[in-house]
């Protein structure tokens, strides 16, 4: 029963995570930010949105990982869906 809840978890995060387009980190607002990134809600949307009017553009979409809350995790999980130029 434990594994048949674990693989049906898994599958719908893998689905969820397939549907997520490519965001450009330095354009979209916390909405769209919360929407596209696995991980991201609410308030790390927010955090990252206030990092980029701080700081500056993202260079690289590694850069997200310098996000107050963002860690590697949420990087890996959606470093093939992160962009920083159109």
């Amino acid at each position: 029963m434990i594994k048949k809840i674990l693989l049906s978890s898994a599958l719908l995060m893998a689905m969820s995570a397939s549907f997520a387009g490519p965001v450009n980190i330095n354009k979209a607002d916390e909405k769209q930010l919360a929407k596209e990134l696995t991980g991201v809600g609410p308030s790390r949307a927010a955090a990252i949105v206030q990092f980029r009017t701080e700081k500056g553009p993202f260079k690289a979409p590694e850069d997200l990982k310098k996000v107050p809350g963002v860690g590697a995790v949420v990087y890996k999980n959606n470093a093939t869906n992160i962009k920083v130029t159109d």
